[in-house]
């Protein structure tokens, strides 16, 4: 093998054509699923809260699901191992239907609660099979865009979760906003058993412990950062922050020892790994600030939900649309140059969102609102396929390999999560979604994603591509 300027990857009619369509549908409507539902509260809950009432556990609907979803991640690449992908993938959808059920008919919110673990539980699992199966189901040559279109559905999700939310909520049918996923779910559930396989031959017998002690480090971590996004005092949201802080810092010190880990060792040796999980992490987190545009969208403009709901879709499609583009990318260079720059992209949209933010917004405002939103999911979708990819051939042990696409999924997560408790408290100690809260929010995000250009130009710095035959 030689080394060259260009990467050799598939087409995306390999991917979506008839012997790879349906393992790409399943991969990427499973990440979708859980996408989708992460999104759907944000429009959803105040019909919810007037129908059930639990309006003190409100901000525990977002908290339970991120924290179930982050402990759930952790044990994806062992379950894989010991199921493989096609009861792995039914065992996850069906427990995921059947905590959409669960939220559909709960008369209280703490039976709402108790459905929204379930569904987190199962929505991790769903997402980390996304990345992991595509190590395990599809060649090398498809990575990069297999990536690009599993990661594509978060893009998806910020739209379809907050719209579908609001169209639901519009017409008070917040129940029927469950009973969709379930429906959903089960459809998704016929199609395993044709698209994915049992069990490859060189998986057959391997087992892997579960990371207990990441587990439960990465689940107090998250718990404790959703926390701190609850409204509270200054102090007691700073000690939960530094808490989830500490706790991810000793999930690494832990993580780097046992055997059953949830990261790749490869991940704590010198190389360019730990860099892209970190890139992929800042630019996840940042994006949580576009959980707050509907809610600003009625403060400040004010819009309808169901058009508030819809601003959201300018960062999906920035996200969409760029991971498509760039995934077909071919010369190293441009690759390493995309990656480089994504952070600052996304910090230049995030930028421009804050500067723009005011009461009273008129039309004009609003497109600008659109555009600062459309460079912020560039920002993300220019990178993400190209890191994913990186990271799922990094190492050369297959075991170690599926591990690597695995924890994509975790980093993804648990820095969502991070990025969601740090924007509640950023709002919360900025007034009630007034201009002002809405300034610092995007100032501060625009901020965090800035930081990342040093991770993503640590993990192309010298990279080469070796062409596979």
């Amino acid at each position: 093998m030689k080394q060259t300027n260009t990467v050799q990857v598939g087409t995306w009619r390999e991917l979506l054509g008839p012997k790879n369509l349906g393992a790409s549908t399943v991969l990427a409507g499973g990440v979708a699923l859980y996408a989708t539902n992460e999104f759907l509260t944000i429009s959803l809950l105040p019909s919810t809260v007037a129908d059930i009432g639990g309006e003190r556990l409100y901000a525990w609907v977002t908290t339970v699901y991120l924290v179930a979803s982050v402990v759930a991640a952790t044990t994806v690449s062992a379950m894989l191992a010991r199921l493989g992908p096609r009861v792995a993938y039914l065992s996850a959808l069906s427990v995921f239907g059947l905590g959409s059920v669960a939220c559909a008919m709960a008369p209280s919110m703490e039976l709402l609660l108790a459905g929204r673990v379930v569904q987190g539980a199962a929505g991790g699992l769903l997402a980390g099979l996304g990345y992991a199966v595509i190590h395990s189901a599809l060649t090398p040559l498809l990575w990069t865009k297999a990536s690009a279109l599993v990661s594509a559905m978060w893009g998806v999700g910020t739209f379809v979760g907050p719209a579908a939310g609001g169209l639901f909520a519009q017409f008070g049918s917040w129940r029927w906003a469950f009973g969709m996923l379930a429906v959903l779910t089960v459809a998704m559930a016929v199609l395993v058993p044709y698209a994915l396989p049992a069990r490859r031959a060189d998986e057959a017998g391997s087992s892997e412990r579960i990371p207990l002690w990441s587990l439960l480090l990465l689940g107090s971590a998250a718990l404790a950062v959703s926390v701190a996004g609850i409204p509270r005092t200054i102090g007691v949201t700073v000690a939960f922050l530094v808490a989830g802080a500490a706790l991810v810092a000793a999930f690494l010190v832990v993580d780097r020892r046992v055997t059953a880990s949830v990261l790749p060792a490869t991940a704590f040796r010198p190389g360019p790994l730990k860099w892209m999980y970190l890139t992929l992490g800042l630019l996840m987190a940042a994006t949580m600030a576009n959980m707050y545009v509907p809610l600003f969208g009625q403060r400040l403009a004010h819009m309808v939900p169901v058009a508030a709901g819809f601003l959201g879709v300018a960062l999906a499609v920035g996200w969409t649309t760029s991971e498509i583009i760039s995934a077909s990318l071919t010369r190293t260079r441009a690759i390493v140059a995309v990656v480089t720059a994504a952070p600052l992209v996304m910090a230049a949209g995030l930028t421009l969102a804050a500067v723009s933010q005011v009461d009273d917004a008129s039309g004009l405002v609003i497109a600008v609102w659109v555009i600062a939103l459309t460079i912020t999911g560039v920002g993300v979708g220019i990178a993400w396929p190209h890191l994913s990819a990186w990271a799922m051939g990094s190492a050369e042990d297959p075991g170690e390999g599926r591990t690597a696409a695995a924890a994509i999924n975790t980093v993804q997560l648990i820095c969502g999560a991070f990025g969601a408790g740090l924007a509640g408290v950023v709002v919360n100690l900025n007034g009630h979604g007034d201009a002002t809260a809405a300034r610092w929010l995007f100032g501060v995000f625009a901020v965090l994603a800035a930081m990342g250009v040093v991770a993503s130009y640590l993990a192309s710095r010298g990279r080469t591509v070796v062409a596979r035959a």
